[in-house]
């Protein structure tokens, strides 16, 4: 009986301070969320007093980028983790049902009705009579996005199979078509531009992705042991994936922004607003991170990380929605 009270206290104690730390990650998330509010409610506050006009279907256009980001980040992410978990001595077998093929299925929907507006010029399509499958193959645009809706399907394929660790290749052709998509032919170093995007793209999905598959599988795990090891060796990759995510995401923002102007852009135009909305929520999810880093190293309880994590992958679902928005609106001019 004696023995007892103390790990009762102590399991309180530390109960307690999850729900503390939960309390604290949440108001940390409403801050930063905050932040970003007004771009997010889509391109018209965006593109309010800049003299810019949005494309025909913007905010479709945009919601659908964010459900195809979102999937590949799904998919990547529970590679990324499968292989993490088995580096773990002592792993206990219990895993999460998967998500990739549910992810797949709608990333491929968001892809092929993204399609659907390149087949008709760019324009929203009124009728299946305007859209032009054919005319797809005739150009650049057009043949990436099939190759987006034909990646999918494959990856939906592959992750329903016996092999579902070979959706990876899919997954890289939908990550290099989107990568050869943000940067057309005619623009000043188009390859430099695909290569940033690229590096980018694949550090931004294993990060949100292979965080989110950290925390399903730490709700499948009682053994702290084995979850605070895994959550220590994302956390080291992690860190990685950060430098890596934010440096190229800084030269892709001077590719399109200059220096000298960068500055005046950032508030006079909808792509520097939303981008300054992105910078904002990522330098909070940059402190959920650190926060969750700190806890991992050193509280008694690894665990306790866990309440940080939890509201840095929520920062990072808004982040990317606000990425998805990025790429829907006109690029500014390099002045």
């Amino acid at each position: 009986m004696i023995a007892t009270k103390p790990r009762s206290g102590a399991r309180g104690a530390r109960h307690g301070a999850r729900r503390s730390g939960a309390g604290r990650a949440a108001a940390v998330l409403v801050l930063v969320a905050l932040a970003a509010l007004i771009p997010l409610l889509g391109p018209s506050p965006a593109l309010h007093g800049t003299g810019e006009a949005a494309a025909p279907g913007t905010g479709g256009t945009a919601l659908l980028r964010t459900v195809l980001f979102a999937a590949l980040s799904i998919s990547l992410g529970e590679l990324f983790v499968r292989r993490l978990v088995r580096s773990v001595p002592g792993a206990p077998p219990a895993v999460p049902r998967s998500w990739s093929a549910a992810a797949n299925s709608a990333g491929f929907l968001a892809a092929l009705s993204l399609a659907s507006v390149v087949a008709t010029g760019n324009l929203v399509p009124g009728g299946p009579a305007d859209i032009d499958i054919g005319g797809l193959h005739e150009s650049r645009d057009g043949r990436l996005a099939l190759l987006e809706v034909n990646a999918f399907l494959a990856a939906g394929l592959c992750a329903v199979s016996g092999r579902p660790g070979t959706q990876v290749w899919p997954l890289a052709a939908v990550v290099v078509a989107e990568a050869l998509r943000a940067h057309p032919a005619a623009e000043y170093g188009p390859l430099l531009g695909s290569g940033l995007t690229l590096v980018h793209l694949v550090c931004a999905s294993l990060w949100a992705g292979g965080l989110l598959q950290v925390l399903r599988v730490l709700g499948r795990w009682r053994a702290a042991e084995a979850g605070g090891a895994l959550l220590g060796r994302y956390a080291r990759v992690a860190v990685a994936l950060l430098v890596a995510v934010t440096a190229t995401g800084v030269c892709s923002a001077l590719r399109r922004m200059p220096p000298e102007t960068v500055l005046e852009q950032l508030t006079d135009t909808a792509y520097g607003r939303v981008l300054l909305a992105k910078v904002v929520l990522m330098t909070g999810v940059a402190v959920l991170a650190l926060w969750a880093r700190i806890r991992l190293a050193r509280a008694a309880d690894p665990l306790t990380a866990v309440a940080p994590a939890r509201a840095e992958v929520y920062a990072l679902g808004v982040v990317v929605a606000v990425s998805g928005l990025l790429t829907a609106l006109p690029v500014p001019i390099r002045w």
